[in-house]
């Protein structure tokens, strides 16, 4: 029928046909021919095997049965080794399943060497994988003096470039571990929020923007390089309803980036509620929880976080809770537990596993807890006896979520802090560092740098590597040496390069300072030299060495000048002809209205008219 279509529709076209026809295959008779040859090749090198080993059999008895009469046959042992090396030689391909016979197998079995090297390293894998311990970077560190006073928040970007410490000194320190040195300074330091401490940094899950949270009751958004990108409107403290207010209106206790929004962020504060905000709208909160006693009282909570995936919201409060909400749904929380922790005291940190299903909790009843929020009735694992004085001290889990990592905190003069690392199998103490001689508060395990850093109570920050299983970080910094401080090498004044000018107008060339002090040196005028004591009478205005004051030298060159005439009437006359021959000032002037000199002449005090006014007559 097909054909007869075909036909049809060419000749009412005017072509004489489609074409060659396509070639057709049965897929079910290809696989079944290959498979009988694949059977009937591998039952030919079975059998060509055991031909070849009861040959080498039958010649090995023929060697030892005529070992007495005459030596080994050299052509017959190398020719019986040859047959078994290339037998070994054409065995290739990966060893087979251990849970399929050699019956069911295609092809010659693998050597028993290769069977072997592999199960050692899948044992070595395995021990690696039931140790978790051997996996913690402890094995190098570097310190970051960051103040003198506690370092109480650290944020790490995701790619793990920049570093951010913040503390009780209201500072807040850029370090850049690609950028630094040996030395091991940091590239900026900044007040956000002026006298307030730094309670937490985070970076985005961008990277390009940090949280800043203090213990005012605005939430700031720094850039990367410090500059502000927006601040949270406060809120009316006259409003009893705290859901009714823009922002918060008492101090905060924490806050945190949603993990997959990178415009949406959380924070907690005193005055009882929990607001998410907006980067791009600073001047009201997107949404609002607040957490409820049994008693339906309003509680304060200390800390926040959001779960992995961003749905849940989580926060412990004063009263011992701990309490969730979906994202979405404000209003009723949807896990909670009553008596997680003492009543009254700081939860200080809550955190959530990589997979989502653990949360763990930092009391400041001095324990650490891991819940199942599936079962959150009653905690999985309790660990106690973990000082904890800090309301900002944290717990964190390590990238493969085998292991929980908190510090412990320590009065002045009461030992080391330390970093406890609990198993997630038996919630037993596998591992401790004694950090230093003061508290240990925050401690954060990047996954992509595996790298541990810690913030302690005396204003350090350590960072713990491993050379061979840490990547990046501090591994950048540790290998570049100093740079020498210059100090001497910039221009003394801005330098005009005129490359086609001509010769008497070109500048000579700039050189740096420390040439251009040496030079100076040498000018008496701009090293201001002192000028050395005047021999002689004196000159330029500066006296001699016997006129050392102004007056010992008036009294040596004028008061006993001998050549001073003794009548000064006479020395004053003696210039009189002179000045009548050659008047100079005053008979030029009266020249022609006065030629001729009028002088008064009074004889005598009698003479004088009686007629003028009284003004004018002379008092004496």
């Amino acid at each position: 029928m097909d054909d007869s279509e075909d036909t049809n529709v060419a000749a009412a076209m005017g072509f004489s046909g489609f074409g060659k026809k396509a070639r057709t295959f049965d897929l079910e008779a290809m696989f079944e021919q290959t498979r009988r040859t694949a059977v009937e090749r591998s039952k030919k090198a079975l059998e060509e095997r055991e031909r070849g080993e009861e040959h080498a059999t039958s010649k090995g008895a023929d060697l030892k049965a005529g070992a007495s009469s005459s030596g080994p046959r050299r052509g017959e042992a190398s020719s019986s080794s040859d047959s078994e090396d290339g037998s070994d030689d054409e065995l290739i391909g990966p060893p087979a399943p251990s849970h399929i016979s050699e019956d069911d197998m295609i092809g010659p079995p693998a050597p028993s060497s290769l069977k072997d090297s592999d199960d050692e390293e899948e044992e070595d894998d395995d021990g690696d994988d039931d140790n978790p311990v051997k996996r913690i970077p402890d094995s190098h560190e570097i310190t970051l003096q960051h103040g003198s006073k506690t370092v109480s928040a650290l944020g790490l970007d995701p790619s793990g470039a920049r570093l951010v410490t913040g503390g009780f000194d209201y500072d807040v320190r850029f370090w850049d571990f690609a950028g630094m040195d040996a030395s091991l300074q940091a590239f900026r330091s900044l007040q956000p929020c002026e006298c307030h401490q730094i309670k937490s940094l985070q970076y985005s899950n961008t990277g390009d923007v940090i949280l800043v949270v203090a213990s005012n009751s605005q939430a700031k958004v720094l850039d990367r390089d410090g500059f502000p990108v927006m601040e949270c409107v406060k809120g009316d403290q006259y409003i009893v309803d705290m859901a009714n207010t823009k922002g918060h209106t008492a101090m905060l206790n924490g806050g945190c980036w949603h993990p997959k929004i990178k415009e949406e962020f959380l924070t907690c504060s005193n005055d009882g509620t929990v607001r998410i905000w907006d980067v791009n709208n600073e001047k009201k909160h997107k949404n609002v929880f607040k957490p409820r006693s049994a008693q339906g009282k309003r509680v304060i909570p200390t800390c926040c976080t959001y779960s992995r995936d961003g749905k849940l919201i989580a926060a412990g409060c004063q009263d011992g809770t701990i309490q969730i909400w979906d994202r979405n749904m404000n209003v009723h929380t949807k896990f909670h537990c009553r008596q997680a922790h003492v009543p009254g005291t700081d939860t200080s940190c809550v955190t959530f596993s990589y997979s989502g299903v653990t949360l763990a909790t930092r009391g400041g009843d001095d324990t650490l807890k891991t819940w199942d929020i599936r079962n959150f009735k009653k905690p999985l694992h309790t660990a106690s006896g973990l000082s904890n004085i800090f309301p900002v001290s944290d717990c964190c889990f390590s990238p493969d979520d085998k292991l929980l990592v908190t510090g412990t905190s320590v009065k002045k003069g009461g030992g080391s802090g330390k970093l406890i690392f609990f198993s997630m199998v038996d919630f037993q103490k596998a591992y401790e560092i004694q950090v230093t001689d003061a508290s240990v508060v925050r401690c954060l395990w990047h996954p992509k740098l595996n790298q541990i850093m810690v913030g302690t109570g005396n204003g350090l920050v350590k960072v713990y590597y491993d050379p061979v299983k840490s990547q990046r970080g501090a591994k950048l910094c540790v290998v570049k040496t100093k740079r020498k401080e210059r100090q001497a090498e910039t221009l003394t004044q801005d330098y005009i390069i005129t490359p086609h000018a001509l010769p008497m107008f070109r500048e000579p060339r700039q050189r740096s300072t420390r040439k251009q002090l040496e030079k100076d040196r040498l000018d008496p005028l701009k090293s201001h030299k002192p000028e050395p004591p005047v021999a002689g009478p004196g000159r330029g205005g500066r006296v001699g060495t016997h006129g050392g004051t102004l007056s010992s030298f008036i009294v040596k060159n004028i008061a006993l000048d001998k050549t001073d005439d003794s009548n000064p009437r006479e020395a004053i006359l003696r210039h009189a002809k002179e000045a009548e021959e050659n008047p100079y000032w005053v008979a030029p002037a009266y020249s022609k209205t006065q030629p001729n000199a009028v002088f008064a002449e009074v004889d005598s005090e009698e003479d004088e008219p009686d007629n003028e006014p009284e003004w004018k007559k002379r008092k004496i």
